[in-house]
């Protein structure tokens, strides 16, 4: 796809690790460059097309959000640019708006996802079993209905190509401690109700979302890989927003529509059509306009 970036390939730094959308690269013991190239996974896989602008949107406001929410953990963004650590000029044009340099953490081996309101497989389980993921909720709620208070399910962080699983908090806490699990929870739960209110005041509604977090040399918490995209979080438009049906999103709903109404093998997923691309990207673009528009910050 013309003017998107689907792998990096940097002469001065050493890849470190490749995942479905990020490409890493070491820098030292301290430091890596994030790369965030236009990729994208629908269902666990990685799709042939990419869609343009896509790296540039999540790395600007993954970046938005870490320092609007600084105040309640910090991330693991730096002081140092990508232009500090790059000598090579093609490598400096090949990232522009699309890496960060971050500090190298321990990442813990669970995704803390918080839950606002009912939908996806959580409103599949309550049809099911009345609970998402093993919490019991209230009788009579409808799909994509707001929850009394936002939920923790935290899951695993399963390896490239695999599925994460959903797992209780006691799990968690068997996983990574008792008081590490109860901070991550308490810290995501914030962050969540902190990046609503202040999303409700743009015009979006944050279904839900994902965190990732990691430990320091000194053993401190931080929020680390992104925050608050349309790849790790359900965003939906306040306006025209009803319970009883599925809201539209500000992420690749089109993508993840193309790929139901046909079948198709994981093994050799197809091509995305322009139209499908077009549109994905727009949606992209405008959820970065909604959250750092000047009215709004």
């Amino acid at each position: 796809m013309k003017n998107a970036l689907f792998t990096s390939h940097l002469i001065g730094l050493p890849r470190w690790q490749h995942g479905k959308v990020r490409d890493m690269y070491e820098i030292d013991d301290a430091h890596l460059l994030i790369v965030t190239t236009d990729r994208i996974s629908a269902f666990d896989v990685i799709l042939p097309t990419a869609i343009p602008d896509k790296g540039q949107v999540l790395t600007t406001l993954s970046n938005f959000w870490m320092n609007r929410l600084s105040h309640v953990i910090h991330n693991h963004l730096t002081d140092l640019t990508p232009d500090q650590v790059l000598l090579e000029a093609k490598d400096r044009e090949q990232v522009k708006g699309r890496s960060v340099v971050v500090k190298r953490v321990k990442p813990l081996p669970i995704e803390a996802i918080v839950r606002g309101y009912i939908v996806g497989s959580g409103w599949k389980e309550y049809c099911e079993h009345g609970s998402v993921c093993g919490i019991p909720q209230p009788t009579g709620l409808q799909l994509a209905q707001k929850l009394a208070e936002p939920i923790f399910t935290p899951s695993t962080k399963a390896a490239l190509g695999e599925h994460d699983e959903n797992i209780t908090f006691d799990t968690a806490k068997d996983l990574i401690g008792t008081a590490l699990a109860t901070q991550v929870r308490d810290v995501s739960l914030q962050l969540y109700k902190e990046a609503a209110s202040y999303a409700q005041q743009c015009g979006i509604i944050i279904a839900d979302t994902k965190f990732e977090f990691g430990l320091d040399d000194d053993g401190q918490l931080l929020l680390i890989d992104e925050a608050l995209t349309p790849d790790s979080s359900r965003f939906w438009p306040v306006e025209g927003y009803q319970m009883g049906i599925n809201p539209p999103s500000f992420d690749k709903q089109y993508v993840r529509d193309f790929l139901l109404e046909r079948d198709w093998d994981p093994e050799h997923p197809p091509e995305l059509p322009e139209d499908v691309v077009g549109k994905t990207t727009e949606k992209y673009r405008e959820a970065l306009a909604c959250f750092t528009a000047s009215k709004n910050t």
